[in-house]
């Protein structure tokens, strides 16, 4: 699939030190290393039935901060990212709205990579939708009924979670908060049949005129989670002890759809599939959850077409800590106008406060779990010691730096 344009990053700063980026695994609970010289990273697309809200943004550009950080400190990265073009809510938004589900798809797909392009996000090295790698979705299928993990019910195909090591004793969240979320989430653990109520379905058998696919083990049309685990694994180069090196995405992908993907990959590989598990916090609006039944969403291309520069949207994003769930609303536009105000100022002089030692700071943060309101506070500190009328620095370090680091290009 067509990603988007590419976007000129500058070389970091010579003599600037870049510690090993270090990032929070939602599923160790603790800070864990990016060690590996050669980064794969696999994040989550969207389900292109509507692009591009302040969720999907801070997602994206999260793990931009983490492409950008990577590559400034010379790792080799490899960077996959996914996009939902066939799934139930993309059909069900299709319906409703009286529309063909592949132009509704097309349309917002094109929306997204507009978005990306303002943004400044940098683009996967591959853009891969689910319907163009059905044949390696199948292909995957094919292999895990192979190893016998899987088991069919009225000609759906379901992984068997008892055969997989660890699955059950591994849960992020306890049985009974898993089953309800399972269930909201696209999950079925109340049919008749299966082994186990968390059993997530690898293919669904075709029904009525739902879209489906040929495969040798039958009509229909693949589940959420064996995409993913396909295009990562068809996609992605290996780790030295795992399939990935970073599995990402928002926090409602913790569960059940980033478990279910890596157990599904470690039931055919036999490796663990990721080395960190990274997610970002959702976004809400004026003290309230941003959701579709809310009618409640902010979109990226809703505020650009308001005026609002892509910058601002960045600056305003990278406020709170990545990981964190928070709020969107007027005051942080606001707070990020004026923080982009004080920094056009002091880049327009000729003479401003020391720079290196403001950009190794912006550097050591970000590689501490991207804390990007450490970022902040050294880019204010070096403002007010500008305004104060201190001298000896660059101003094209702190600019040069924003690009690179922050992909705020002033």
């Amino acid at each position: 699939m067509l990603s988007w344009p590419d976007v000129y990053m500058p070389p970091a700063l010579a003599g600037i030190s870049h510690p090993t980026l270090t990032l929070f695994d939602s599923y160790k609970g603790k800070k864990v290393e990016l060690r590996d010289e050669q980064v794969s990273i696999y994040v989550c697309g969207i389900t292109p039935y509507d692009a591009t809200h302040m969720g999907h943004a801070a997602t994206y550009l999260a793990f931009d901060l983490v492409n950008r950080y990577l590559r400034a400190s010379g790792k080799k990265v490899s960077f996959v990212e996914n996009i939902t073009d066939i799934d139930d809510p993309l059909l069900e938004r299709a319906l409703r709205d009286s529309q063909d589900w592949n132009e509704l798809a097309t349309s917002q797909i094109e929306l997204f990579r507009e978005d990306m392009t303002a943004l400044g996000v940098l683009p996967p090295d591959a853009y891969r939708g689910v319907i163009e790698s059905m044949d390696e979705i199948i292909t995957l299928i094919e292999q895990m009924i192979a190893t016998g993990k899987s088991y069919e019910l009225e000609g759906d195909i379901y992984l068997d979670l008892d055969q997989v090591e660890g699955a059950m004793k591994n849960l992020p969240l306890p049985l009974e908060q898993a089953l309800v979320i399972f269930k909201e989430r696209g999950g079925d653990p109340e049919r008749v049949g299966k082994r186990h109520p968390l059993d997530p379905l690898l293919w669904k058998a075709r029904r009525g005129n739902d879209p489906f696919w040929a495969a040798s083990f039958g009509e229909g049309r693949p589940g959420w989670h064996i995409e993913c685990t396909a295009i990562a694994l068809r996609n992605l180069p290996k780790t030295n002890s795992t399939s990935i090196t970073l599995q990402a995405g928002g926090s409602d992908l913790i569960f059940p759809h980033h478990y279910m993907t890596a157990l599904q990959a470690k039931a055919l590989t036999g490796v663990e599939f990721a080395s960190c598990y990274s997610h970002a916090g959702m976004i809400g609006l004026d003290g309230e959850k941003m959701s579709k039944s809310k009618g409640n969403l902010v979109f990226v291309s809703k505020l650009r077409r308001a005026g609002v520069s892509p910058a601002l949207i960045r600056l305003a994003l990278f406020e709170g800590k990545y990981a964190s769930d928070r709020m969107w609303n007027i005051e942080l536009l606001e707070r990020a106008g004026e923080l982009l105000e004080r920094l056009l100022s002091a880049l327009s002089r000729q003479e401003v406060a020391p720079t290196f030692e403001v950009v190794q700071e912006i550097v050591d943060a970000l590689s501490n779990d991207l804390d990007t309101p450490r970022v902040f506070a050294a880019l204010k500190k070096w403002c007010a010691e500008t305004e104060g009328g201190q001298v000896g620095g660059s101003p094209g370090e702190i600019s040069r730096a924003l690009d690179t680091y922050l992909g705020i290009a002033l």
